[in-house]
């Protein structure tokens, strides 16, 4: 099966239509269940971390960073190494690596969603299909969302660069796009807002790009420990 899978992975991307690939993977409406999650926003909020505008642009810069100190590398190796053993071991390693409950189920339930959606949307990679149906039986992957991120970007022909700023662009959305709806702000400001962060989302971009999985780490503990706290919280509008 593996060796069938793995010859399955000579795919050449069709230049003309990459970069309607990659809008369509970005497109808020492709239903990966992103808008389902706050990234911890929601729980933040009724802990007071985060009270408005000022508190939400530090908040998601500090996501931004988490994100890239301990997800890209995850991304970036799946991008340049798109095959079955790879997103095996390093699923495994991210599966161990996040310690917060929250956040882990919200990365397996992402990353399972985004497999499902590449398989039936980009046909003409065959591979997401195999690779789905062959992991599901085996249940030998918990399907986290950074690395089939990489993966799927590596197949479609995205490069590096591409893939990991793709990764930090849509994280950004879905942070802002989560304030919106808990009203800590509106949509006019929410827009204005993440064009402002997009300069410091470069600069990160930059800094945490094309590191290997050994150097994976997390620079905004407090984050992560105030998203564990969203499984307790008496009312919520969030999975995570």
């Amino acid at each position: 099966m593996e060796e069938k899978i793995e010859g399955s992975l000579h795919f050449t991307p069709n230049d003309s239509l990459l970069q309607w690939s990659k809008w369509q993977l970005l497109d808020s409406v492709l239903p990966t269940g992103g808008f389902a999650h706050s990234f911890g926003l929601e729980a933040a909020i009724q802990a007071r971390v985060v009270s408005g505008p000022e508190d939400l642009r530090t908040f998601v810069i500090h996501i931004l960073e988490n994100t890239g100190s301990l997800l890209l590398p995850f991304v970036y190796t799946l991008n340049t190494s798109p095959n079955v053993e790879t997103w095996y071991k390093l699923d495994k390693i991210l599966d161990a690596t996040l310690t917060n409950e929250v956040g882990r189920k919200a990365s397996i339930s992402q990353g399972s969603a985004l497999l499902r959606v590449a398989a039936a949307v980009f046909q003409e990679v065959p591979y997401f299909k195999t690779m789905r149906d062959m992991s599901l039986a085996s249940g030998a992957v918990r399907f986290h969302h950074a690395p089939i991120f990489g993966i799927v970007c590596g197949l479609l022909g995205f490069n590096a660069e591409t893939s990991q700023k793709a990764y930090m662009f849509i994280t950004m959305r879905d942070v802002v796009s989560a304030a919106t709806r808990l009203n800590l702000v509106g949509p006019l400001c929410a827009a204005v807002l993440q064009h402002q962060i997009a300069a410091s989302a470069e600069e990160l971009s930059k800094k945490w790009m094309n590191r290997p999985v050994e150097e994976a780490c997390q620079t905004s503990p407090l984050l992560d420990t105030v998203q564990g706290c969203h499984g307790y919280l008496f009312s919520k509008l969030f999975c995570s």
